[in-house]
C-alpha cells in the first residue's frame, strides 16, 4: 500500500518540477527575446549616432577648409591694399585734339604756351580731386594723352589763321616736355582715327586696378555710347569724367549722367570769325575744325586764307577755262588743303572768285578720287574735292566699254553709303 503513495508523490513532484522547468524555459525565451529586441534597437541607434558624427566630423573638415579658404583671401586682399599703397595709383586724362582745340592764345605762345596748358590742366584736374573729396590709398601719378591728326591740324589752323606751323610744332614740344607723362600721338589720316584709338584707350585702362579716374576731352556720351555702356554694365563707368571747356555748357546727353570738369582759358569754345583777308568765307567751326560746310554731299569751295588777293596774285582770264590755264589752278589748294607746297605742279598764285571757285569745285567732282580709285579708303570725307561716285551713275556709257575712269569698287553704285562724299 505504502508504494503507490510513494509512486504518486514523487510523480507530484517531477510533474511541478516539469511545470517550474517550463516556466523557467518561457521566461528565459521572452527575455532573450526582448534582449535580442533591444540590442537590434541600440544597434540601429549606434549606427545613427556613427553617421551624425562622421556628418559633424565632415561638416568641421570643410568648415575649416572654408576658414583656411577665407583667411587666404583676406591676405590676398591685404596684400593687394598693401601693393596698392606701395606704388601710384593713376588719373589719366585722354583728349582728342581734332576736336577740343588749344586756345589761339596758347597756341601762339609756342612751347611758353604748351608748358602753360600743361600746367593749367593739372591744376584743374588736382582742384577736382580736392573739391570732389576724393581718397585714394598711395600716390597719385597725372597721365596726360592727346591723340590728334597732326597734318589735318596743322593745316585747319594755318588756314584760318589761328597759328603758324611752327607754333604748333613748337606747342606740342612744350607741352610733351612739361612732363614724362604727358604724350602727343599722331594718328595719321582716317575719319575715325582718334576715335577708335581713344575707345581702347578707355576700354584698357579703366579695367586696371590702379586707374582711379579717366577724364575725356572732346568726347560726348552720345559718340561714345556703346563703351559708356559696356563699362557701365562692367561696374566701371563711375571711373569716367567729361572734361570740357569753361563756359561752354552742358553738351552732353543726360543718358549717363557723368561728372564734368570745366576748364577754363584752354580749349576753345566758340566759332571764330575769318580774318579780313578772306571775308568770304563761312565762320570757322572750332569745334570740329570743319572748313567747308556741307551742301547736298558737294563741299562748298572755299579758298584758304592765304589766297594771294588782286594786288599779289594772279588774274583768271576769262576767257579760258579753268583748266586751259598755265598752269592750271590747284584744286586741293583752293578746296581742302595742299600738302605738296612748293612742289605742287599747279598754281596757287591765283585769285579766284566764288563763281570760279564753284566752277572749279564742279569740275574736280568728274574727276575720281584716287584714294577710292585705287581701293583705299578716302581720309578727306566728306571734305574730299574729288568724286567719289561717277557723275553718270551706273548707267555710265564708258563703264560698258571699260574706259571709265571711276574705276573702284562701288564707284558707280549710287546708293552705296561709302560714295554719297558723306
Amino acid at each position: 500500500m505504502a508504494t503507490p503513495q510513494i509512486s504518486e508523490v514523487s510523480q507530484q513532484a517531477w510533474d511541478e518540477s516539469i511545470t517550474r522547468l517550463l516556466t523557467l524555459s518561457s521566461a528565459t525565451i521572452k527575455r532573450n527575446l526582448d534582449l535580442e529586441n533591444r540590442l537590434a534597437e541600440l544597434e540601429v541607434e549606434l549606427a545613427v549616432w556613427k553617421q551624425a558624427h562622421a556628418t559633424a566630423l565632415e561638416g568641421a573638415e570643410r568648415e575649416a577648409k572654408s576658414l583656411k579658404t577665407r583667411l587666404a583671401a583676406l591676405n590676398s586682399q591685404v596684400a593687394s591694399v598693401e601693393s596698392l599703397m606701395s606704388q601710384s595709383l593713376l588719373i589719366l586724362c585722354v583728349v582728342d585734339g581734332d576736336a577740343c582745340v588749344f586756345t589761339e592764345a596758347l597756341l601762339r605762345q609756342g612751347h611758353e604756351g604748351g608748358r602753360q596748358a600743361a600746367q593749367q590742366l593739372t591744376k584743374a584736374v588736382a582742384d577736382y580731386l580736392t573739391s570732389e573729396d576724393i581718397h585714394v590709398l598711395g600716390q597719385l601719378s597725372f597721365w596726360i594723352t592727346v591723340y590728334y591728326n597732326r597734318i589735318g591740324l596743322t593745316s585747319a589752323l594755318e588756314r584760318h589763321q589761328l597759328c603758324t606751323p611752327e607754333q604748333l610744332e613748337a606747342f606740342t614740344m612744350g607741352f610733351s616736355q612739361a612732363s614724362p607723362r604727358f604724350s602727343l600721338v599722331d594718328v595719321g589720316y582716317g575719319k575715325d582715327a582718334t576715335f577708335t584709338k581713344i575707345t581702347e584707350y578707355l576700354q584698357t585702362y579703366i579695367r586696371f586696378p590702379q586707374t582711379q579716374r579717366i577724364f575725356l576731352a572732346g568726347g560726348s556720351d552720345s559718340a561714345y555710347a556703346s563703351t559708356i555702356a559696356t563699362l557701365q554694365n562692367d561696374g566701371l563707368v563711375g571711373k569716367l569724367a567729361f572734361l570740357e571747356a569753361g563756359g561752354a555748357g552742358a553738351k552732353h546727353s543726360p543718358r549717363f549722367r557723368l561728372p564734368t570738369l570745366y576748364v577754363d582759358n584752354v580749349f576753345m569754345t566758340h566759332q571764330a570769325t575769318p580774318p579780313p583777308s578772306a571775308t568770304y568765307l563761312p565762320p570757322l567751326n572750332i569745334t570740329g575744325l570743319s572748313s567747308s560746310h556741307v551742301t547736298g554731299g558737294l563741299p562748298t569751295p572755299l579758298s584758304p586764307p592765304s589766297v594771294p588777293t588782286p594786288s599779289t596774285g594772279k588774274l583768271i582770264d576769262p576767257n579760258l577755262p579753268l583748266h586751259k590755264h598755265s598752269p592750271p589752278p590747284c584744286n586741293e589748294f583752293y578746296l581742302m588743303s595742299c600738302t605738296k607746297g612748293g612742289t605742287c605742279k599747279y598754281s596757287h598764285d591765283y585769285v579766284l572768285t566764288p563763281d570760279q571757285l564753284a566752277t572749279l569745285a564742279s569740275n574736280a567732282k568728274k574727276a575720281p578720287c584716287n584714294f577710292l580709285k585705287n581701293g583705299l579708303q578716302c581720309p578727306y570725307g566728306g571734305r574730299c574735292c574729288w568724286g567719289h561716285t561717277c557723275p553718270n551713275g551706273s548707267k555710265c556709257f564708258h563703264l560698258s566699254k571699260g574706259k571709265c575712269w571711276f574705276k573702284g569698287e562701288g564707284m558707280h553704285d549710287v546708293a552705296s553709303p561709302q560714295l554719297m562724299n558723306l
